[in-house]
C-alpha cells in the first residue's frame, strides 16, 4: 500500500515550523529517519499501515497540543528501545539526555510486571505518577500514545475493546481533565463511550446529526450579533462556536433524567480576547444583547479551577428564546484549557524543569498512597476518587490555599497540614467559629485545625473524610493498631505453650529475645514474627521447638513412617467432609488429616509430614512449619499429590474480616460470599476496642481458587481493613 507517513511528516513541521528553529526541525527530520530504519522489520499494525505511521500520528498529536521540540522527537522514537534493536545509548548520542530520558521513562511505563488485571492498572499508574513527577512530558508522550491507539481500537477483538476502553474512560481521561488537558479528555471519552455502550453513543450522534444544520444556522446568527457588537465597542475577539461532545451530552441525559429534545444549551459560543480587561467588557456586551439567567454565571477567572483552567461561564437567553451558553477568555487561558500542563511547560535542554505547584499538586499525594496503602484495589479506589471530585480551596490562618476535594472536612484539611496533626485533630474553627468534624468546606473558608496530644483516629473518620490522602492515613493508623495487638496475641501464645513444658525446658527459653529464630522463619524484625503467630500463621508451638532445638530422634523412625503409612493406606471410597484423600507415589486412596498453620487445599502443592502419634499430616509445599521440620526431620517429609477423590470433599475454612463497624456489614459480606458460590457454615462477629468489627466465619470450600477468589472479593470492599484465612477443620 502507499506509504502514507511523509506526508504525516510534513503536516507535523507545518504546525511548529513558525516557532521551531531551523536545528529544531533538523532533529526531527533525523528523529523520522531514525525511527523509520529502527522500525523497517517490526510488523504492520492491524490496521494494514506500515508500524511507523503510529510513532508519527503520536508526534503529530504533541505537535497539536503545541508541546515543545523534545517531546515531540521523543514521541517520533518511543517505540523504538521497547520493539526494536535500537538501544539508549544510541538516542542519547544522535539527540541527546533529554530525549533519551523522555524515551526511557515512555519504555518503563510500557514494562509492567503485574499478574492480575487490577495490580496492573495500579502498577501502570504508580510509574505513570512517578514518570510525571520527574518529567510531565513523559505522560504527555503516552496520552498521545494511548489517544491514537483509541482511535484505531476498531481492529481488536470485542473483549479488548471494551477493557482498553474502560480503563481509558476511569483513569486516562479523568487524569487528562485534572491535568487540563482538554483536547485529550474529551476526545478519550468520546471513543471510550463509543466503545462501552455503542448503541447509546450512536443513538446521540445520530440525534445531534439530526439538528446540526439548523443549530449551525442559529449558532452563526449569535456569533455574526456578538462579533458586531465586539466590533463597534473596538474589542478585538474571535468568536467560536462551541461544540458539545457525545459523552458529556449522554452523561447530562443520564444525570438529569431527561430525554435529548429537553436539552437546552447545546448551543454554545466561545469569546476569546486579548487581555482580561476585555473578557469582562465582552461579558457586558453579551448581557447587554440578551437576559442573562439569574444564578448562571461563573467567574473563573477571578478564582481558577484546581487545573488552572480559567474563563468566564454564563448563561443567556437566547434570540430564539433558548438558553445559550457563552465563554469568555483569554488566548493564553484558551491555550491552558485546551491543552493543560503542556501550555505552560518551560523546558530547558539537557535539564528538567517543574511544572507548576498548583497544577499537579496531585502528584506528590498520589505517591505518598504507596507508602499508605497495601493492596492495589484501595490504590485505584482512592485514586479515581480524587480524579473525579471537584474541588474546593480552604485557607490556613497564615492565608496559605489547601486544595481540597468537595465536600472535604476538617480532618481531609488537618492531614493535609500533617500526618501527626490529622492523628491528633479533636475539632476545627471555621471563620472564627467552632465547627463538628462533620462540617463541609466551602470555597474560601479560613480553617484552624484544634488539637489534642492524647486523640486518635476514630473508624467513624473513614465516613467522614473525602480525600484520598485522609483515607489512607486512616486506614494506616487502624492497621497498625491491630497489627500490635496480634503482636500482643502472638506473645501471649507463646508463653501460653512454653507452659506445657517441664520447668526444666522452660528455663533454657528467653521469650524476650527471639532474634535466634527470625532468619529460619523468613522474618527481619521480633514483632513481624510475634504478629504471624497471633495471626495464626505460625504455631507457637513450632517456634518453641526451634528455640530448644533438643527434640530427640527416634530410633526405630524408618519403622514408624512404615507404621504410619500402612495404617493411613488403603481405605478407598469417599474423602468426605474435611476428610481429604491424598496420593503417595501414584497409590491413591490415604487418610489423612490436614495442617492448621498452612491450610492447604485440593489445587495446592503438598506435602506430607508424619507427626509422631498423630499420624501424616498434610502442609502446602511452601509452609514455613514444614520447612522447619524438613531441616530437623528430612525422613518424615512425605511427598504427596492430591487424590482424584478429593474434588467431592468439602473442607470447613475459618476466615477473618476487620473492618469499619457499620449497619448491614455482616448482610453485605454474606452477599458477596454467596455470590461467589460458597455456603457459611458459621459466623461469629465481636467489636475491638479499636472500634472495628472481627468477623470470624467458617466457609465451605472444594478448592483454593474458590478460596482465593472470595478473600480477593472481601478485600476489595472499601470498609474493609483486613482479610486473612486461619486454618482448616475437620
Amino acid at each position: 500500500m502507499a506509504n502514507p507517513h511523509p506526508e504525516t511528516l510534513n503536516a507535523i513541521c507545518s504546525r511548529v515550523q513558525e516557532y521551531w528553529s531551523d536545528e529544531d526541525l533538523a532533529r526531527l527530520e533525523a528523529a523520522f529517519k531514525f525511527a523509520e530504519e529502527a522500525h523497517r522489520d517490526s510488523p504492520d499494525r492491524k490496521t494494514g499501515h506500515r508500524f511507523i505511521t503510529h510513532p508519527v500520528a503520536v508526534a503529530e498529536i504533541l505537535a497539536e497540543i503545541e508541546a515543545d521540540p523534545a517531546a515531540v522527537v521523543a514521541a517520533l522514537l518511543h517505540d523504538t528501545v521497547e520493539d526494536t534493536e535500537a538501544n539508549l545509548d544510541e538516542i542519547r548520542e544522535e539527540f541527546g539526555e533529554t530525549v533519551a530520558v523522555l524515551v526511557d521513562g515512555v519504555t518503563k511505563l510500557s514494562r509492567l510486571s503485574s499478574q492480575s488485571k487490577q495490580e496492573r492498572q495500579a502498577e501502570n499508574l504508580r510509574k505513570m505518577f512517578l514518570a510525571m513527577a520527574d518529567d510531565i512530558r513523559v505522560v504527555l508522550i503516552k496520552f498521545a500514545d494511548r489517544l491514537h491507539n483509541m482511535r484505531t481500537l476498531f481492529v481488536l477483538p470485542e473483549e479488548k475493546q471494551r477493557a482498553i476502553a474502560y480503563e481509558t474512560l476511569h483513569i486516562y481521561a479523568p487524569l487528562a481533565h485534572r491535568l487540563g488537558i482538554w483536547r485529550f479528555k474529551w476526545e478519550l471519552e468520546d471513543l471510550s463511550f463509543r466503545y462501552l455502550e455503542p448503541d447509546r453513543y450512536y443513538e446521540v450522534a445520530h440525534l445531534l446529526g439530526l439538528g446540526r444544520e439548523e443549530r449551525e444556522r442559529k449558532i452563526e446568527a449569535v456569533r455574526q450579533a456578538v462579533r458586531g457588537r465586539l466590533e463597534h465597542a473596538g474589542i478585538a475577539a474571535t468568536v467560536q462556536g462551541r461544540a458539545k461532545h457525545i459523552y458529556s451530552i449522554a452523561q447530562k441525559m443520564e444525570k438529569q433524567d431527561i430525554s435529548f429534545d429537553r436539552i437546552a444549551d447545546l448551543a454554545a459560543i466561545r469569546v476569546i480576547t486579548d487581555s482580561v480587561a476585555d473578557c469582562y467588557a465582552a461579558l457586558g456586551l453579551v448581557h447587554d444583547l440578551w437576559m442573562p439567567i439569574q444564578g448562571m454565571f461563573t467567574d473563573y477567572i477571578a478564582k481558577p479551577k484546581a487545573n488552572k483552567y480559567q474563563s468566564l461561564h454564563t448563561k443567556v437567553i437566547g434570540p430564539d428564546k433558548q438558553p445559550l451558553e457563552v465563554q469568555i477568555r483569554t488566548w493564553e487561558m484558551h491555550r491552558v484549557a485546551e491543552y493543560g500542563v503542556a501550555a505552560h511547560w518551560h523546558y530547558k535542554e539537557g535539564g528538567r524543569g517543574a511544572a507548576p505547584d498548583e497544577q499537579i499538586s496531585l502528584l506528590r499525594e498520589v505517591l505518598e498512597l504507596e507508602t499508605d496503602l497495601t493492596e492495589s484495589h484501595e490504590f485505584l479506589e482512592l485514586l479515581q476518587m480524587d480524579l473525579f471530585h471537584d474541588r474546593v480551596f480552604v485557607f490556613t490562618p497564615d492565608g496559605d490555599v489547601i486544595d481540597l476535594p468537595a465536600g472535604a472536612t476538617p480532618i481531609d484539611f488537618a492531614y493535609r497540614i500533617h500526618t501527626e496533626v490529622g492523628h491528633q485533630c479533636v475539632g476545627a474553627r471555621v471563620n472564627g467559629r467552632q465547627v463538628p468534624l462533620s462540617y463541609e468546606f466551602a470555597n474560601g473558608d479560613i480553617a484552624e485545625i484544634i488539637t489534642s496530644p492524647g486523640s486518635e483516629p476514630s473508624r467513624d473518620w473513614l465516613d467522614l473524610v473525602e480525600s484520598s490522602r485522609a483515607k489512607a492515613k486512616i486506614r494506616r493508623y487502624l492497621r497498625a493498631k491491630v497489627h500490635a495487638e496480634n503482636v500482643d496475641a502472638g506473645r501471649a501464645a507463646l508463653r501460653q505453650a512454653l507452659q506445657h513444658y517441664p520447668p526444666a525446658l522452660r528455663e533454657c527459653v528467653d521469650l524476650d529475645d527471639l532474634e535466634p529464630v527470625l532468619e529460619d522463619f523468613g522474618f527481619r524484625e521480633t514483632d513481624h514474627l510475634l504478629a504471624a503467630i497471633g495471626f495464626g500463621d505460625i504455631e507457637a508451638a513450632t517456634v518453641l521447638k526451634h528455640l530448644l532445638a533438643d527434640e530427640t530422634q527416634p530410633a526405630t523412625l524408618a519403622e514408624e513412617v512404615e507404621q504410619v503409612l500402612a495404617e493411613s493406606g488403603g481405605g478407598g471410597g469417599s474423602s468426605g467432609r474435611g476428610v481429604p484423600a491424598v496420593a503417595i507415589d501414584g497409590v491413591e486412596g490415604f487418610q489423612c488429616r490436614l495442617s492448621k498453620c498452612c491450610s492447604p487445599l485440593p489445587g495446592d502443592d503438598i506435602t506430607g509430614y508424619i507427626t509422631r502419634g498423630r499420624g501424616l499430616t498434610i502442609h502446602r509445599s511452601d509452609c514455613n512449619n514444614l520447612r522447619y521440620h524438613a531441616e530437623k526431620d528430612p525422613e518424615r517429609v512425605v511427598p504427596l499429590t492430591w487424590s482424584g477423590q478429593s474434588g467431592d470433599a468439602v473442607f470447613q475454612h475459618d476466615v477473618e474480616i476487620v473492618a469499619v463497624d457499620r449497619v448491614g456489614l455482616f448482610s453485605h459480606i454474606a452477599a458477596v460470599v454467596a455470590e461467589a458460590g460458597i455456603n457459611i457454615a458459621s459466623a461469629n462477629a465481636t467489636t475491638t476496642d479499636s472500634g472495628l468489627a472481627r468477623l470470624d466465619m467458617r466457609l465451605d470450600i472444594r478448592r483454593r481458587q474458590d478460596l482465593d477468589r472470595v478473600l480477593e472479593r472481601l478485600r476489595s470492599l472499601i470498609d474493609v481493613v483486613h482479610v486473612r484465612h486461619l486454618s482448616l477443620t475437620g
